[in-house]
Formats: C-alpha cells, sequence, structure tokens
C-alpha cells in the first residue's frame, strides 16, 4: 500500500513538472526556437534614412527605443525605395542576417513583398498596411485619424473663411481615413467649413507638395494647411504666407505662433508592444496592431499660444469622449456625393476604416488641376 501511494505521488509530481515546463515552453517560444544565449535579432526596412525629420526619423527613434529596452538587436535597412526592387532584396539580406523579425514601415512594403514573406516562414514579418496578411504577415499602425480628427476642431475653430487645405500623398484608405477624420472635427467646429485636398501622389516630393500648397492659398482662399507627407514642405509655404498650418509627425523648429499643432504619433508605444508580443511567444495569436488614444501612442504636440482655451477645451472634450468609447466615424455620416455611408446608432467598422476608405465625407472637396 505504501509504495502504491509512493507511486501515485510520483506520478502527480511528474504531471505537474510536464506541465510547468509545457508552460515555459510555450510562453517563451520566440526566444527558445532560437535557444536561450542568443539574442533576437530586429531587421527594419525603411523608406528615408535614420537621420531625417519627419516619418523616417521618428520611427527609427521608436524601433531604437523599443529594441534598446527589450535587448534585442536592431539591424536597419535605410532609404529602400517603394516600388524599386529594393525591398526585397533588403528582405533577403536581413534573411542571411538570420533576422528574427523584419519591420516593413512603409505603406507600399507589402504588396510588392507579400509572396517573398511566404519564401521565410521561420522569420515574423510586420507591416504598416493592412492590405495583407499571411502565417508569419501581421499588421501594425497608429490610430492617426484620432489626432486627425483633434486637429480637425483646432483647424475648424481657427479658420476664419471657412475654407481649410489638405495635401495629401495618395489616396489609400489610410491616407483617406485621415482626411476624413480631419474633415469631421473641422465640420464639428465649423459645420460650413470645407476641406480642399490636393494630391502630390507621392509621399516624398518637396516640389510638388510646395507647388500645391500655393495653389490652394491663391485659389482656393484657404486660411489654415495640414498635409499628409514625410516632410513639412507645406509648412514652409503656411509660414512665408502668414497662414496657419497644422504639422505632422513632430514640430516644426523656428515655426511662428500660426503653426497651431502637430499630429504626432509615438511609435516606440507600437514598438514595444509587437516586439514585447514576440518575445513572450504571442506573435501567432495578434495579427494586428492598431494603437491610439487608449494607448497614448498618438495625440497633439504642443498647441500655439494663439489657440483659445474655449478651443483647448473642445479639443479636451473630444478627447475625452473617444476615451470614453465613442467612435469618431459613427452616427449619422454622408460622402461628399450625398450617399448616407453611416446611419444613427451605427459604427464604421475596423475593417472599412482599415481596407475601405474609398470615399471621402460631406466637406471634402478635391483639388483638380
Amino acid at each position: 500500500m505504501k509504495n502504491k501511494k509512493i507511486r501515485y505521488t510520483l506520478l502527480i509530481l511528474a504531471a505537474v513538472i510536464f506541465v510547468v515546463i509545457l508552460v515555459i515552453i510555450l510562453t517563451f517560444k520566440g526566444r527558445v526556437k532560437k535557444g536561450a544565449s542568443d539574442t533576437i535579432k530586429v531587421g527594419f526596412v525603411m523608406s528615408g534614412s535614420t537621420d531625417e525629420k519627419g516619418w523616417n526619423g521618428l520611427h527609427y527613434e521608436g524601433i531604437k527605443i523599443a529594441c534598446d529596452q527589450l535587448d534585442v538587436e536592431l539591424i536597419i535597412k535605410e532609404n529602400v525605395e517603394e516600388s524599386s526592387g529594393q525591398c526585397e532584396i533588403a528582405i533577403r539580406e536581413l534573411a542571411e542576417e538570420k533576422v528574427d523579425i523584419i519591420i516593413l514601415s512603409s505603406y507600399g512594403y507589402a504588396a510588392e513583398v507579400k509572396d517573398v514573406v511566404k519564401e521565410y516562414p521561420n522569420i515574423t514579418f510586420y507591416s504598416e498596411s493592412f492590405d495583407y496578411y499571411g502565417d508569419n504577415l501581421n499588421c501594425y499602425f497608429a490610430r492617426i485619424y484620432q489626432a486627425r480628427y483633434l486637429s480637425g476642431i483646432i483647424a475648424g475653430h481657427m479658420s476664419e473663411t471657412g475654407v481649410v487645405g489638405y495635401v495629401a500623398a495618395m489616396p489609400n484608405s489610410e491616407v483617406n481615413r485621415g482626411i476624413n477624420a480631419f474633415t469631421l472635427g473641422v465640420k464639428r467646429a465649423n459645420p460650413n467649413a470645407r476641406v480642399v485636398v490636393a494630391w502630390s501622389n507621392s509621399w516624398d516630393d518637396a516640389d510638388k507638395e510646395k507647388q500645391l500648397a500655393k495653389v490652394l492659398i491663391g485659389e482656393e482662399n484657404v486660411d489654415v494647411l495640414a498635409y499628409h507627407q514625410n516632410q513639412p514642405n507645406v509648412i514652409e509655404v503656411a509660414e512665408a504666407a502668414g497662414i496657419y498650418s497644422i504639422g505632422y509627425h513632430e514640430n516644426y523648429g523656428g515655426a511662428s505662433e500660426k503653426f497651431l499643432t502637430t499630429v504626432e504619433s509615438k511609435w516606440d508605444i507600437t514598438y514595444k508592444e509587437l516586439l514585447s508580443d514576440y518575445v513572450r511567444g504571442k506573435s501567432d495569436v495578434v495579427n494586428t496592431y492598431w494603437f491610439g488614444l487608449d494607448k497614448n501612442a498618438i495625440g497633439l504636440t504642443d498647441i500655439s499660444p494663439v489657440v483659445t482655451e474655449d478651443i483647448i477645451a473642445d479639443v479636451e472634450n473630444a478627447k475625452n469622449e473617444i476615451a470614453s468609447g465613442d467612435k469618431i466615424f459613427s452616427g449619422v455620416i454622408y460622402d461628399n456625393q450625398g450617399q448616407l455611408r453611416c446611419d444613427e446608432d451605427e459604427i464604421i467598422s475596423d475593417q472599412v476604416l482599415m481596407n475601405n476608405m474609398d470615399w471621402y465625407v460631406e466637406g471634402v472637396y478635391i483639388y483638380e488641376e
């Protein structure tokens, strides 16, 4: 009888040990697959350089902070032009360096390498496009449209002509939802205002962006300018013309008080979240990372002193509404062709915002050259 009790106890003990070992393996499988003594390697592909301002510089700062905090190795591939074949080359070079993760930090990369990704099933990819998913391809972005909405409220209040200009890169879901959220913010402040959008068809075309900004001022009578490109070229034109402007990415050094605020993304928060999930072995569980005000991943930088306390209070009220669960794209929303896109008590889903934002809200006017 005594021997049977001992055997029974040993069996229970063995089962407990097995379960503990299994939990440890599952929890740390991101590390286990390399070996406990090896450092996780992160490959980062970017369209610009690490030392430039704007989009690329902030992404580099964000990924570096996250990698330093998590003690993982960072390998950069910079100045990788979209739609040039360079992204595929960068991926293959990073694979040769035995990276565990490759982050594609520009919107257009995924479309050109979606099949290349499948050749490397042991590498986890993260792409800044919601258009493509795969067994080893996850997506990430920031809910920048929430900050666009807040900046639109400021623009709508500050505009005296009721016409706000917006120089945009190209009509994809990412850019379009930003335009729409911005316009909804503008119209919250001034229901009669309109937003005139001019396309540069590029993330980086300084001459075109400046030309369009001047056209919007001269021909459309805009007195506030916003933009969606990598560099603050539009701000230069607004400053020279003495009109209000709203930035993107970071503050514009040396600007006047007519520079109202900046739509900002804190990329270190997003990158730390997705890298932490990889380290914990959750990279095959979460396939979309999309953080906003809830994680403090986006917001507005310092607001110009010319913006009144009443306007700031309106912005704070809007932030509190979003934080309490109210959705920007909810309630009655018509598009600029008069079609009802969202009815009372309805909410436009994240799926539509991510992939099917191919229309513009009422109040958006597309400038035709």
